[in-house]
């Protein structure tokens, strides 16, 4: 019973207002720009214009309560079963592609369906891989310093799923997978060299897989220059960029888009953030970039003080979750402007999709529980201060 309690009863604190703040923000923006970007799509789809906003609703509704759920599990639990992590991480992405059992859209093999609801299998993958890597760099810090086969261990699990991503195709969750763990055991005491020489292999296989399909090099070819075939390959970001575009700086305002009227496809999921800069202009853009540099800060501030406190765990779980979420936006909004090529990626807590909404709302929620488990409970910092 005792065990049961403290699983139930959060330690008395006051969480990081800043962050919850701006997560409460990008999550009701991300609602409410949904409505507002889907409704061309949805009343040809379903004869109903808020058709995906109510589904994104119901979605928020279910990663709010599997969030609270999360929050009430001690991280020593995550971290006494990061294997276990790894297993079901892997085993996901194998399952996905099993034929059958996976589910393909647009040529992805991503979804595995169960029954009325599909799950992207790489979003709760990319979770249990991102907290095994925290696991091990933190059992492992020792070896990690010392010798190449500390690095190489877990990077070969990263390997494994990434060449299991790349079969679905996923190139943008592999990279962002590979990055973060990357990140997660140079913060854990791996050595650059170590690191930079992986990084050059990893990123030399990418090119030769890039230019090895006659495919993805006109997918290059078009977003070097997509206004050379503003009707073909570069139809897509052409339409993103106009859609920026006309936002100028103040927008048109919101439900005012002409570019989700049929012109821009993917208007609610990948291409949210160019109908939102439409609707809200370069000052609105610069807010929510704002809102996420915001959390970002916060849960690089939160993993800071959790290695100082020597809960090591703790510590690398949130780098690795905020940069995490740091790395999607920026590749999603760099995709929407044209920086780089169509990666197929969300924008975090805003874009339609139950699977990337509620793994996003747990990695928020494991975030906070970092936060208040390294915070001193609030009647100990009263005792102190009356105490001094």
């Amino acid at each position: 019973m005792n065990r049961l309690l403290d699983w139930l009863v959060l330690p008395r604190v006051r969480p990081d207002a800043a962050l919850l703040i701006s997560l409460a923000l990008i999550g009701c923006i991300g609602l409410v720009m949904v409505g507002s970007a889907s409704v061309a799509v949805a009343d040809r789809m379903t004869g109903d214009p808020m058709y995906f906003f109510y589904r994104q609703a119901i979605y928020a509704l279910i990663g709010l309560v599997v969030a609270f759920l999360v929050l009430h599990v001690p991280l020593r639990v995550w971290e006494a079963n990061t294997f276990t992590l790894l297993g079901g991480g892997l085993l996901l992405l194998v399952v996905v592609l099993v034929p059958g059992i996976g589910h393909a859209v647009n040529g992805a093999q991503r979804w595995i369906d169960f029954g009325p609801i599909s799950m992207q299998a790489s979003e709760p993958a990319r979770l249990a891989l991102i907290l095994y890597v925290a696991g091990y760099a933190a059992r492992r810090r020792l070896e990690l310093t010392t010798s190449w086969s500390g690095l190489f261990k877990p990077m070969l699990f990263m390997v494994i799923a990434s060449f299991l991503l790349l079969l679905e195709p996923d190139y943008g969750a592999a990279a962002i997978l590979v990055a973060v763990a990357g990140l997660i055991l140079f913060l854990a005491g791996a050595r650059l060299l170590h690191l930079v020489v992986l990084a050059g292999a990893a990123g030399g296989l990418l090119v030769a897989l890039a230019l090895s399909s006659p495919y993805r090099v006109a997918r290059l070819v078009s977003f070097a220059d997509p206004w050379a075939h503003p009707y073909a390959s570069g139809f897509q970001l052409t339409q993103s960029l106009i859609a920026i575009g006309r936002g100028e700086i103040a927008g048109v305002g919101l439900g005012n888009s002409v570019q989700k009227l049929m012109y821009l496809p993917e208007t609610h999921t990948d291409f949210l953030f160019a109908i939102y800069a439409e609707e809200f202009g370069l000052i609105g853009s610069l807010l929510l970039i704002g809102l996420f540099g915001l959390v970002v800060w916060r849960g690089f501030a939160i993993g800071r003080r959790a290695l100082d406190m020597d809960r090591l765990f703790a510590g690398f779980a949130a780098y690795g979750l905020s940069s995490w979420l740091a790395l999607q936006a920026f590749v999603n909004i760099a995709v929407n402007m044209g920086i780089l090529p169509t990666k197929g990626l969300t924008l975090p807590l805003m874009s339609y999709g139950g699977s990337s909404l509620v793994i996003m709302c747990v990695l928020c929620a494991l975030l906070i529980r970092v936060d208040i488990e390294t915070r001193q409970p609030e009647s100990g910092q009263s005792k102190s201060r009356r105490a001094g």
